[in-house]
């Protein structure tokens, strides 16, 4: 069976433990954002254009044209760090599901990383959410994860189809729990027969 995440490898990802699925958000939830960035550089090449025609004192020669230009950097700069920060943000979270667990690597600004995992025995339930017409249009939504563990809930924000991400956890959820029950009956079988 092809494996299209075969030469992928994250830290800590264990011997012979497969990659089923790596996630990101949806492609629709970072133009979303970039909306924002595209607004600025809209004002910021409006004002760069009509300021200095309809204010006399930026054209001229003086401190304030330097200001106004040292304004219109600063907020040049400022918009490509937004940018950064809106993209860093998008490709940094990821989620990845293995054949035994499950990896949330979530970036929270520029330098701090949160990265938890679950394992599938410890998955109770699994609900998807796609909420409004863009989402069901553009088949894109939330992931819960309820859990036994620590930590209650794991959520898989605006991913790309969340109905087959359900799917595979339940079946993976389904798997565990026949090889651990198959494990118990081993387990019991093995007590129970006579001493040879």
């Amino acid at each position: 069976m092809f494996n299209r995440y075969a030469n992928f490898h994250f830290t800590g990802q264990k011997q012979g433990e497969t990659i089923l699925l790596l996630l990101h958000r949806h492609w629709f939830d970072i133009l979303k954002q970039m909306l924002i960035v595209f607004l600025m550089i809209i004002v910021f090449f409006c004002s760069l254009i009509f300021l200095p025609r309809y204010i006399s004192l930026i054209t001229e020669t003086s401190n304030y044209s330097q200001l106004f230009f040292f304004g219109e950097s600063s907020f040049a700069m400022f918009i490509w760090i937004v940018f950064f920060v809106i993209w860093i943000d998008y490709y940094l979270d990821v989620w990845i599901i293995t054949d035994t667990r499950v990896v949330n690597i979530e970036q929270k600004g520029l330098f701090s990383r949160q990265i938890s995992e679950l394992e599938l025995e410890n998955i109770q339930d699994v609900t998807t959410d796609v909420e409004g017409m863009l989402s069901t249009f553009f088949n894109y939504g939330d992931v819960y994860i309820q859990t036994a563990a620590e930590m209650e809930r794991f959520i898989f924000h605006n991913i790309p189809d969340p109905y087959h991400t359900k799917d595979v956890l339940m079946a993976l959820q389904k798997r565990q729990k026949r090889e651990e029950a198959g494990d118990i009956g081993e387990a019991i079988r093995k007590k129970m027969s006579p001493l040879n």
